[in-house]
Formats: structure tokens, C-alpha cells, sequence
């Protein structure tokens, strides 16, 4: 037996590394909620003698924000007052009502024995805060598996755990697959019930029984039982959580301001303390001889300055992605929603010269706010719908159902169109998708179909 040497590089995140991109992935909440934590067991981290740990002290952020804001014009000052009182408004309504629990924490509790690598942890984090208030996931598997670098059919089966969870339905991609995965839940999915979900519940909604009977070769009133059980099924199984408006306020990691010729992006540094190093364990740390206290002292200082700088990276990684995320689109803060551009996060890391994993975790779980709302960090990270074939422009899903919309509009409510009327008025307009492609979007933005929508 022979011995044989190699050499090999291999990486190895250190302790401090990995608090590095927990920090960096923090939201603002989670950072105060963390450096309050900290200071309990690190005895030389000092706040400021004004600071209060009271979850609520809103006022005094509000007050720092107005301070700034003194030294740009006083309709920002105005704003920022009516949007506080706004916010306390919505937030004394909300104090008023019981919560409910949550869609994601539901699923996640169901999860907690479930035997995922690092990857896949993350991946089905993503895909569950993907849900919509529905409980529907329609981002699509293509541009999940894309962004996590991963065959579509990992993401596949993902989302078919999610798919195996209570509520029974919850992750379906529209609402034929979240009835179906219901009738197969109850063990009552006859071919019949399949047939009816998959092909006639247009026919459903308009009461045509004897229509489908004939088409499945079956009596009238076997349609009618099914009709009756396919009722008794929930198209929304995310409903009976508590919807996304209804969530804890929300603290904005991010602010956009604008101003008369730009916008200026306030990174929320106000609700996490400022903390110090004690002067006290400082001078303590020279005087002692007692080693043992000496290398107390230096691994808590140490540690503290670690936290210091880590937080002082993730304002600083954070603004640089903001600002870039700010000219990247443009039009949306100008404008307001509709007005997306596609942006992708690997564009976005290749610009900034981030990795990507890096972006992604100073985004993860932040959110912004500007004149037009409150959105999640995520919220701009638009894939690509089509792209014209004439002029190369690239456009969103929102882009496209907005000129669905438009079309549906100025159409003759005696002659409305069908989907591939739609999808020939967009070819003039040099926009390419498919007949199935408009039906999707047109039943995601709630429009009836053709008979649905003609007036007689």
C-alpha cells in the first residue's frame, strides 16, 4: 500500500465570514432585534444614553428623517409628516384586530423534520415567500431555476413537496392544478370531476350541465354531483391566513426620496442602535494583569468591532445596490407600477461586480419604501416576458397584461375578442406571445373570457 500526496485548494468559511452574510442578509428589524441580543451577553457594547429598546419608538426615527430632510425642501418635510400620520392610522386599525397566522409559517412548521441540503433550504424558502395571497406560486420554474443555478426539475420537485402541504392546494400554478390537487387529496377525484376541472368550468360558471353531460357521454346528473363536489372545494386555499395587507407594519430598509432632480435613497439606519465600545473596559483591558480577564476582554472587544464593521459593509453594500437599482429603474419611481424594466440579478451583480450570492442576500427579506408604496426588495427583479422582434425592447409580464388591458378596453362590447384576437393585436404592436400565453395572463388579471365580457 502506497502513499500518495495531492494538492488541493479548498474553501473554508470562517466563523466570522459566516456572521458577515447573516448580518448582511439581516432586515432592519432582525438587526436590532440582534444587536439587542448581543449586548446582553457582550458586556462592552454600550448604547447611547437616548437609545430605548421600545419597539414602537417610531417618533424619534421620524423626527431624524424630517432633520435630514430640512436641508432638501419642506414638500419632502410635508410628505414624510402625512406619511406618518398615515402610517399610524393603519398601524392603531391593525393593533385593533386579532393576527392571524401566517401562510409561511404554517407551511415552514410542516417542514421542520424535512431532510434538505443548505440549497434546497434555500430554494423552498424562496419558492413558500413566493406565494401570492392565494397561496399560488406563478413565477414560473424557469426563472427560479435560473436564479439558483439548478435544473428545472429540482425546482419541480420542490414545489411538489410544498404542493403535499396543508392547506390542500397551496402551491398550485393556477386554479386547475389547485382543484386538482384537491380532488386527489380527498380521494375523490373521479375522471369525471378531472375532466370537468381541466376542460369545462367555463362551462361551469355559465350553468351549461347538459353541454358538458353530452361531451363526457355521462347523465346530467352526474354532472350536477360533481358540479357539487367540485364546489365544496377552496380555489384560494392562502385565504383563510392572514393576507399580506394585513401583516405587522412593516419597517422600510430603505427609503426613497424624491427630490426635485433626483432621488435620494435613505438607507434606514435609525431603528437599529448605534452602539459604542465601553471607555470603562477599554481602560480596564490595559490596567488588568490578570490574563485571563485580558483575553475575556479582547475577544469581546474584538468581537464587537467584527459587528461594528459588518454592519457599517451592509449599509454600505446596500446602497450601492440601491442605487443601481434606482437607474436600472428609473421609470418606476418617476412613474409607478407598470412602468418595471427587466432587471435580472445576475445583470445587476455583473454591474455592480458583486457575486451574485452576495446581491441576493442583501436583498433578501428588505423592503422599500417611495412614493408609490411599500415593496419588497425582490419585488424589482423582473424576468423578461418577450422581447420585440423589430426594435429588441424587452418587456415584463406587467408591461404585457397592461396592453392586454388596454386592448380589452377600447374593444366593441357586442364583438369582444377572443385570446387570439388579443394575440394578433399584439403581433401589430410587435409583441409575439401565444393564444395560451394571453389566456394565462388574462385569467391572472381577472378579466373574463370572450362571452364573459360581451354585452347583448
Amino acid at each position: 500500500m502506497g502513499l500518495k500526496m495531492e494538492i488541493s485548494q479548498k474553501q473554508v468559511l470562517s466563523q466570522r465570514m459566516v456572521q458577515s452574510m447573516e448580518i448582511l442578509q439581516m432586515s432592519t428589524q432582525e438587526l436590532e432585534s440582534y444587536i439587542e441580543n448581543l449586548a446582553l451577553e457582550n458586556p462592552v457594547i454600550e448604547f447611547p444614553e437616548s437609545y430605548s429598546a421600545q419597539p414602537d419608538n417610531k417618533q424619534a426615527e421620524l423626527q431624524r428623517k424630517i432633520e435630514w430632510l430640512e436641508s432638501t425642501d419642506q414638500q419632502n418635510k410635508v410628505y414624510y409628516q402625512q406619511e406618518h400620520s398615515a402610517q399610524d392610522m393603519q398601524q392603531n386599525w391593525s393593533d385593533g384586530q386579532k393576527p392571524g397566522e401566517e401562510l409561511s409559517d404554517y407551511l415552514f412548521s410542516q417542514l421542520l423534520l424535512a431532510d434538505y441540503g443548505e440549497k434546497e433550504k434555500e430554494i423552498v424558502e424562496f419558492l413558500v415567500f413566493s406565494l401570492d395571497e392565494r397561496g399560488y406560486f406563478t413565477d414560473g420554474i424557469a426563472s427560479v431555476a435560473e436564479r439558483f443555478q439548478v435544473s428545472e426539475e429540482m425546482i419541480e420537485s420542490l414545489l411538489k413537496d410544498i404542493q403535499s402541504l396543508d392547506p390542500a392546494g397551496v402551491g398550485a400554478r393556477d386554479l386547475t392544478e389547485c382543484l386538482l390537487l384537491q380532488l386527489d387529496r380527498k380521494k375523490e377525484g373521479s375522471e369525471i370531476a378531472r375532466a370537468i376541472v381541466c376542460d369545462y368550468m367555463g362551462d361551469v360558471a355559465k350553468n351549461h350541465l347538459s353541454h358538458i353531460a353530452r361531451k363526457l357521454s355521462v347523465s346530467v346528473d352526474e354532472v350536477m354531483d360533481t358540479c357539487d363536489l367540485i364546489r365544496t372545494l377552496n380555489p384560494k386555499p392562502g385565504n383563510s391566513f392572514s393576507s399580506r395587507e394585513q401583516l405587522r407594519y412593516i419597517s422600510p430598509d430603505v427609503v426613497i426620496v424624491k427630490l426635485a432632480d433626483q432621488f435620494e435613497i435613505l438607507i434606514n439606519e435609525y431603528q437599529y442602535p448605534q452602539f459604542t465600545i465601553s471607555g470603562y473596559y477599554q481602560k480596564m483591558l490595559q490596567e488588568t494583569q490578570d490574563e485571563e480577564a485580558k483575553k475575556y476582554l479582547q475577544e469581546k472587544i474584538q468581537q464587537a468591532e467584527w459587528v461594528s464593521n459588518c454592519i457599517g459593509q451592509r449599509s454600505s453594500t446596500l446602497s450601492r445596490i440601491m442605487h443601481s437599482l434606482v437607474e436600472k429603474q428609473y421609470d418606476f419611481f418617476c412613474y409607478g407600477i407598470g412602468h418595471k424594466r427587466p432587471l435580472k440579478l445576475a445583470d445587476l451583480a455583473q454591474e455592480l461586480g458583486i457575486h451574485e450570492s452576495t446581491v441576493s442576500r442583501a436583498m433578501r427579506g428588505k423592503y422599500l419604501q417611495c412614493s408609490w408604496g411599500v415593496f419588497p426588495l425582490n419585488y424589482f427583479l423582473t424576468s423578461v416576458a418577450v422581447k420585440s422582434s423589430g426594435s429588441g425592447e424587452e418587456k415584463t409580464p406587467e408591461q404585457i397584461k397592461d396592453m392586454i388591458r388596454q386592448i380589452v378596453e377600447s374593444e366593441d362590447k357586442k364583438k369582444p375578442y377572443s385570446d387570439q384576437a388579443i394575440s394578433d393585436r399584439l403581433k401589430e404592436c410587435d409583441i409575439r406571445i401565444s393564444r395560451r400565453t394571453v389566456n394565462k395572463y388574462r385569467v391572472e388579471m381577472g378579466l373574463p373570457d370572450k362571452s364573459g365580457r360581451k354585452i347583448s
